[in-house]
């Protein structure tokens, strides 16, 4: 970015001012000539005058920036033109009439990109991100994803492999040339350039197609590709069995890069991954490591009949292609590894993310009404309360309805750059539904609040619910929500006596009626967590610890057990019921991964977030003590049962969900057995024969005041590996004591390992930094200034993730006077930092309000 558009004054943009692009790109060759630091990039595109659009002669803009243009040619007559700081305008008067070819050649320096975006280098690799607005600074394009084109790409290096999307056209030594015929945005372009080896397999379609699969990784790590292979070909087998959707071109690679600012990028046929989402073995990778991999390698697979073959128009929809791909990566899991916990799981993320996001300054709209950095936008809401939406379409519809939508969606819109009104109307059509109301999930911000009420009377069981959609900025005022609210009726002996059924609050307030009842029955409310709403209801503790002992809904089972957590650690219950309620059920007979998420006390964050809820004002130092205390007394209450549910795992390891399960669960009664045990967890530690049980058994030592040897030891035994190295970090960091955690961090960062420019890198040190919810919140400031003094050294090489990494403040608003005003100075000093990026200035803008 030149420093003119880096300090011009920020323009939103507004949805309301969309207006399609006025010509069509009918072909796109593009010819790359690497070299680190003076690459060419020759581009040849045929255009025409989109008649339809235009109605006459209009300039020709095309978005670049930090691209210095060599030649200008249209038709092969020199055009003596300049750009300015974020692109170049051909007047109409030079645009000759039809259709023509405009050529440009401009020179980019890859090594010295550091921002991870556009074409740049990583460890000596040429790899490419070009969403959103990457394209732009590779060559002179019309930038925006309604604009889709077929490409031709000719790549002239002297690296060994040589990629790009599409199929693989000819080759020789020191070039190779790829051709995509699906037309598709500049976002979705992808080059990857280096010494690189395959991991290869096939597939054959449903069709019969045969595709060759490769992941592509630096040499030495061609061992660790196994289980991406193994989780991309389960998902396009489930993508064709499920959704009816076949893969569609010859080839698809997948690349594992170092430095990368997301998790993985989509490309059509080249999927470009941040290698800790690819790389695994059972020496290196955690379960969690694992599940990760599966779930994104299924995702980005998916995106390529949504996202890629139906784009969205412009960025305001991008809840379009991300949510309803969220969604769909959500199911591949569940039927892959059990829905029951992966629902549990996937709330648990969207609370401590997405509602957090909706209750603060930064909440906006799933699809937003403007930005002035795109990437900022890349949001929870957009992805999992996007995702969140489409679930709830579908429990609305049905299962046959969503599946008779979604075949007219993909034969209706492929091709398209579509909108929500195109998804929406395609519901419509396919479903007779009227979902005028339901838009409003895509148009309001916030998280609904619905208060249940009961009544009992002559056999006559009444819910009243009632929604509020609390002011979010900008939008005081709401209209009602169509909320789905899944109930079943449990009898006081704890058989069910009403299976779920889907009540519709589409009104401030509504009661409905269950009749023909013996006895007043026990209600199970919001089974599945059928909405992303804040469920309001005043239940007694007993009757939390009966729906944990008896409710035949996963997921209420599991919520029972953490509102009652929730009341003891707020002291507005006692901490025996709860207690007991988890001695009894890691007594039966459950779901191990189950047990294990049951475990798991609300974290200090969540805790923070419903004591704001009510109006309090949460103390940091308080909610550890309590949450230590509880702890402890579950581990007391359960000292009998800890060896057995300690006990290691035989076999060999396997990434499987059943041993992850048990593993997950081994962990967590080593935690508690740590509490008056060490020795035994130093014992699991040193025996430990896989990752998920090495950095476990460490973390719970660190947590309880120990392992200096073992932090010391790991880090020998493992400097050598930078993914491995992450998780040493980001352990020390996070679970660093409260009046240590800034002067812990601050050493993790003079530490020789430490790469601040590698993004991996910098989240684990200060991304752990502000998920220490004691120590980022320290009465002294200290972690507040520290991670303010590393955004202002990141921004100005990195802006994409120092204004990420800036959420940690969201929160600021919720502590005491003292707290608010140490978090608001630094905020106010990044605000008045000269040079500040637009990713970085936005969001400290709102931030502040």
């Amino acid at each position: 970015m030149t420093d003119a558009a880096a300090t011009a004054a920020p323009i939103p943009v507004y949805l309301r001012d969309y207006e399609p692009f006025p010509f069509v790109v009918r072909g796109v060759e593009l010819t790359f000539r690497l070299a680190p630091k003076a690459t060419r990039v020759i581009s040849r595109l045929t255009l025409a005058p989109d008649r339809v659009v235009q109605g006459g002669g209009v300039d020709l803009r095309l978005d670049g920036e930090g691209l210095r243009l060599i030649s200008l040619r249209i038709n092969g007559n020199a055009l003596a033109l300049t750009p300015d700081p974020t692109g170049l305008t051909i007047p109409a008067t030079l645009i000759p009439p039809g259709e023509f070819v405009l050529e440009t050649e401009v020179e980019i320096a890859p090594e010295e990109n550091l921002s991870c975006e556009g074409l740049y280098m990583s460890g000596g690799m040429y790899c490419t991100q070009c969403e959103a607005q990457g394209f732009r600074h590779i060559t002179f394009y019309p930038d925006r994803p309604d604009v889709m084109a077929p490409f031709r790409v000719r790549i002239e290096s002297d690296m060994p492999v040589l990629l790009s999307n599409g199929n693989p056209g000819a080759q020789g030594l020191g070039w190779a040339e790829w051709n995509d015929p699906w037309p598709k945005p500049a976002y979705l372009f992808a080059l990857v350039a280096g010494d690189l080896q395959a991991h290869r397999s096939a597939f054959t379609t449903a069709s019969g197609r045969a595709v060759d699969l490769a992941v592509w990784v630096r040499p030495g790590d061609e061992g660790r590709c196994a289980y991406a292979m193994d989780s991309l070909i389960r998902s396009m087998r489930w993508d064709e069995e499920v959704y009816g959707r076949e893969y569609d071109l010859d080839v698809f690679n997948i690349v594992a890069v170092d430095d990368f600012n997301m998790g993985a990028m989509e490309n059509k046929g080249l999927n470009i991954f941040n290698s800790k989402l690819v790389l695994a073995s059972p020496e290196t990778a955690t379960d969690d490591d694992y599940g990760r991999i599966e779930a994104v390698i299924a995702h980005e697979y998916f995106h390529n009949w949504t996202g890629n073959r139906i784009t969205c128009r412009d960025w305001f929809q991008l809840c379009l292609k991300e949510g309803l791909t969220v969604f769909r990566d959500h199911q591949f899991t569940g039927d892959m590894r059990s829905h029951a916990v992966k629902r549990i799981e996937d709330v648990m993320a969207l609370r401590a993310r997405q509602f957090r996001e909706d209750q603060g300054p930064l909440a906006h709209p799933v699809r937003p009404e403007s930005f002035i950095e795109i990437n900022n936008f890349y949001t929870s809401t957009v992805y999992e309360k996007g995702a969140e939406v489409i679930g709830m379409l579908k429990l609305l519809v049905g299962d046959a309805g969503y599946a008779k939508a979604l075949d007219l969606y993909f034969t209706r819109h492929d091709g398209d750059a579509a909108t929500i009104e195109d998804w929406l109307q395609v519901f419509q059509d396919a479903t007779g539904r009227d979902l005028t109301q339901f838009k409003l999930w895509y148009s309001q911000a916030g998280t609904p609040r619905v208060t249940v009420a009961e009544d009992w009377a002559d056999g006559v069981f009444t819910l009243t619910l009632s929604q509020e959609n609390p002011p979010t900025p900008g939008q005081p005022d709401k209209a009602p929500k169509v909320i789905p609210v899944a109930v079943g009726l449990l009898n006081p002996n704890g058989d069910e006596v009403r299976p779920t059924q889907v009540l519709e609050l589409t009104t401030a307030r509504q009661s409905f009626r269950f009749e023909g009842l013996a006895a007043r029955p026990v209600a199970s409310v919001l089974r599945g967590f059928s909405a992303p709403v804040v469920l309001e209801r005043a239940v007694a503790a007993e009757e939390r610890a009966f729906l944990l002992a008896h409710d035949t809904d996963a997921f209420n089972r599991w919520e029972a057990g953490r509102m009652l957590a929730r009341e003891v650690l707020e002291g507005r219950a006692e901490a025996g019921l709860w207690v007991q309620g988890m001695v009894r059920l890691m007594q039966g007979d459950h779901d191990p991964a189950f047990k294990a998420l049951a475990l798991r006390l609300p974290s200090d964050d969540e805790m923070a977030a419903t004591l704001a809820g009510r109006g309090l004002v949460p103390d940091p130092d308080v909610i550890r003590t309590r949450r230590r205390a509880l702890h402890l007394a579950l581990a007391e209450a359960l000292r009998a049962d800890l060896p057995g549910l300690a006990a290691p795992l035989r076999g060999q390891f396997a990434p499987s969900a059943a041993q992850a399960g048990l593993r997950a669960l081994r962990l967590a009664a080593l935690g508690l057995l740590g509490r008056f045990d060490l020795g035994a967890v130093q014992a699991a530690h040193l025996s430990a024969d896989n990752m998920t049980e090495e950095i476990g058994t460490l973390a719970i030592l660190l947590e309880n005041g120990a392992g200096a040897e073992e932090v010391a030891a790991f880090e020998a035994k493992w400097q050598g590996d930078r993914l491995v190295m992450d998780k040493w970090f980001a352990l020390q960091a996070g679970l660093a004591a409260p009046d240590q955690t800034a002067a812990v961090v601050e050493s993790l960062t003079a530490h020789p390992l430490f790469d601040w420019k590698n993004p991996n890198r910098f989240r684990a040190v200060l991304g752990a930094l502000s998920g220490n919810h004691a120590g980022f919140h320290h009465a002294s400031g200290a972690g507040y200034r520290l991670l303010a003094d590393w955004l202002l050294r990141l921004d100005p090489m990195n802006p994409q993730t120092a204004a990420r990494m800036s959420t940690a403040f969201e929160t600021w608003g919720r502590y005491d006077t003292g707290r608010r005003a140490l978090a608001r100075a630094q905020l106010e000093r990044i605000a008045a930092t000269a040079g500040l990026s637009r990713d970085l200035g936005e969001m400290v803008g709102r931030m502040m309000g």
